[in-house]
């Protein structure tokens, strides 16, 4: 992140505070004391009601439940202040963006709707489970070097009836766009670099964000088959030119040729890495998933494979090789070594969920609505970032057994924010004091509940109209 001086990042901390107070429409005063809540409060969050007793919430917990419950955010005026604000970069000043997916795991709210089996990992290795909970895909700008800090652009829920490929191409798209109406990029600048994990189709999105200033980086398995370009046709042949060209099978290594470009680096937590690239490799489309409803003949999409290997990993792992899918062709070495390291530094967004959900408590209330779950996930997002805008202005408040830390940007989130109660006093606090007034009546002593909740399904509940066989006969 560019250093703006202390004066400046101050300013800019309350700057944000006015402009994301002016973003709550209903309920203002007590959703804006509920974010200090939690930049206050002390140790982790570990429920709603615990943070109306932090002295910078001065309502009520009904106050509190009201506000999370019947509350309103302008979201779409939320994610253009936080496009606005700093970045930061990668070495070379290109921005990096890195979107994954992160659960709200909620198995026992039968009462909740738009619940999806989200995959996690079980304690051993190998073991995985589908739990029933919110999906919310991020999309977050990475810094250079390792940190635990990253900077949160935009969250959106997945629900039911999504396409997950298609939700986060949409996402990218308006992440992008705002990125570049806020003035972080412009004509003749490198292009933006976006990182995916397994799991992502990398060769749909870069298909279908070809227009954007992006190139794609994403990891693939390593039981993929690629193919090369076709080869060039030779004079008087007959018959339909061909498409494609060998097979370039990542798990056979009898069947790769000659890397394009092979770097060797030195690292200081890998030992020596080498990664070997390989340039206009594509996989064979067909039309299934994403590429269902595509119409006429599916394309070509090129791209570079890098395949990396460590020397080791930490825990003395056995490391196994990465294989990486680039949008990028004609790479150079240098913008390969790029391409891989910026990947690596997807993994601090892991980092940045653990802060969510273990200090800030973004996944520990038990509400019901999925509305109220953006309205509460927006809210730690604010929190977040206001984490991040204040950290050249903390002081390190360490515990007796934690090292000392001489520059505060080497300070992680949760050390800056036990020293933010202290800065809060500098910055602006719009929200309005709270009004005497009455709670009211409630239901009746002895009454029973005649209008129990509803009870939802959890999974993909909305069905395609045709099934694969009949699609495929309305296109022949």
């Amino acid at each position: 992140m560019h250093d703006t001086g202390h004066a400046g990042a101050l300013g800019d901390l309350s700057g944000f505070r006015i402009a994301f107070y002016q973003c709550l429409t209903g309920r203002a005063d007590a959703l804006f004391e509920l974010t200090d809540a939690v930049l206050c409060a002390d140790g982790p969050v570990t429920s709603l009601a615990e943070l109306s007793l932090a002295a910078e919430h001065r309502r009520g917990h009904g106050a509190l439940y009201d506000a999370i419950n019947y509350g309103s955010i302008e979201v779409d005026r939320l994610r253009t202040t936080l496009a606005g604000l700093p970045l930061p970069r990668a070495a070379d000043g290109r921005i990096v963006l890195a979107v994954d997916v992160s659960p709200w795991l909620r198995p026992d709210a039968a009462c909740s709707p738009d619940r999806l089996f989200c995959h996690v990992y079980g304690r051993s290795r190998s073991a995985s489970q589908l739990i029933p909970g919110w999906p919310y895909s991020f999309v977050a700008a990475l810094e250079t070097g390792r940190t635990s800090w990253t900077a949160i652009l935009d969250a959106v829920r997945l629900g039911p009836s999504d396409d997950t490929t298609a939700v986060t191409a949409t996402q990218l798209r308006e992440v992008v766009g705002r990125l570049i109406d806020a003035g972080h990029w412009h004509q003749g600048d490198p292009r933006i670099l976006i990182m995916a994990d397994a799991g992502y189709d990398v060769t749909r999105l870069a298909f279908v964000l070809a227009d954007l200033p992006v190139e794609l980086v994403g990891r693939i398995r390593s039981d993929r088959v690629m193919l090369r370009p076709a080869p060039p046709r030779l004079p008087g042949a007959n018959g339909r030119p061909r498409k494609h060209g060998g097979v370039f099978t990542l798990a056979n290594p009898d069947s790769w040729h000659a890397p394009d470009r092979t770097t060797h680096t030195d690292t200081t937590r890998y030992g020596h890495a080498q990664a070997q690239a390989w340039d206009r490799l594509h996989p064979r489309l067909t039309h299934r998933g994403p590429w269902l409803d595509h119409e006429g003949e599916l394309p070509l999409v090129e791209g570079t494979v890098i395949r990396l290997q460590v020397e080791h990993l930490p825990g003395d792992r056995d490391p196994k090789p990465v294989w990486l899918w680039s949008s990028v062709t004609d790479a150079t070495v240098e913008l390969v070594n790029l391409l891989w390291q910026a990947f690596l530094r997807r993994f601090d967004l892991e980092h940045t969920f653990r802060l969510l959900k273990q200090t800030l408590g973004w996944t520990r209330p038990k509400l019901r609505a999925p509305e109220s779950a953006d309205r509460w996930t927006w809210l730690i997002l604010a929190v977040h970032t206001q984490l991040r805008l204040a950290r050249p202005n903390i002081e390190d408040h360490r515990r007796p057994w934690e090292k000392p830390v001489t520059q505060p940007r080497r300070l992680t989130p949760a050390r800056v924010r036990r020293g933010f109660r202290n800065l809060r006093s500098t910055t602006t606090r719009p929200a309005a004091a709270p009004k005497p007034s009455r709670p009211g009546p409630g239901r009746p002593l002895g009454s029973t509940n005649r209008h129990p909740a509803l009870r939802h399904d959890v999974g993909k509940t909305i069905k395609r109209d045709l099934t694969l066989e009949q699609h495929q006969s309305r296109t022949a």
